[in-house]
């Protein structure tokens, strides 16, 4: 059996919705995407950390308990099929996936949503210390965004023990780029699962689908070798059936007139 590694990230990779919104949700704080926008447009976090600097630094956050985030996990869409997917990448024709979760979000809220699912030692959350006097956040322990994903993948690799060409790696968003940039500089395999523009030129294959199951297929074709036939009778032998899978290729293009950039209109300046 050969082995690998397979880390993903949770927020609108294993979930539809970011941790964040459905905790100012839930707390009646409407001004969230507002906090992260100036969070970002400044730069004093890692990108992917801005909710865990607010639950420390920001007043109207500093309410949360362990609890509150725990309760957030359960209101957590999940996309279909993640218990399958879990279940199927211990045994693939002779390969098998260690699953593990690497993620920015509070770990109280993702061993909450995957409970049941994955192991909680298999989930590298944001983790924080807590007053044990009032329950309040007292510091931050550790925050896997950024270069913190690539310090956690380097240590599962290290334990498990395996080769960076062994490593697959799935996620969403800009806060995956270096460790995606890390993954493929040693040959492993990076899963993008959203048109963000960021690591989808990045990523080595890219696949939307609301189905958890569907990270499968790049890995089925990549790493296994299987053809089409092959893993549509794969997914049938197991009661599921890929109804529709449209291999696309998208240029964005912006093509503006020469003429109009040597000659702006009157009263614009060239710097």
């Amino acid at each position: 059996m050969k082995q690998y590694l397979l880390i993903s990230d949770f927020d609108q990779t294993l979930s539809f919705n970011d941790s964040g919104i459905v905790l100012a949700e839930m707390l009646g704080i409407s001004s969230f995407q507002e906090k992260i926008a100036g969070l970002s447009k400044i730069h004093i976090v890692q990108q992917g950390g801005e909710l865990a600097y607010l639950l420390l630094h920001d007043p109207e956050f500093r309410r949360v308990r362990k609890s509150d985030l725990t309760a957030v996990g359960k209101r957590i869409r999940l996309k279909q099929n993640i218990r399958a997917l879990s279940r199927l990448l211990e045994g693939l024709d002779g390969h098998r996936f260690s699953f593990y979760v690497v993620s920015a979000a509070p770990e109280e809220v993702i061993q909450s949503a995957l409970e049941g699912i994955v192991p909680a030692d298999h989930i590298f959350g944001s983790r924080f210390n807590y007053d044990p006097a009032t329950g309040e956040i007292q510091s931050i322990a550790n925050v896997p965004a950024g270069y913190g994903k690539v310090a956690v993948l380097e240590q599962l690799r290290a334990q498990l023990p395996i080769s960076h060409d062994r490593i697959v790696y799935v996620g969403d968003g800009s806060s995956d780029v270096h460790v995606m940039l890390h993954v493929n500089r040693l040959d492993g395999l990076t899963i993008a699962v959203s048109e963000n523009k960021y690591i989808t030129q990045i990523a080595r294959r890219t696949i939307l689908s609301e189905d958890g199951l569907s990270v499968l297929i790049p890995i089925l074709e990549d790493i296994v070798g299987w053809n089409s036939i092959q893993i549509r009778a794969f997914f049938e032998s197991h009661g599921f059936l890929v109804q529709e899978w449209d291999k696309v290729r998208t240029d964005s293009v912006t093509i503006s007139s020469i003429t109009s950039a040597l000659h702006p209109k009157p009263g614009v300046e060239i710097q």
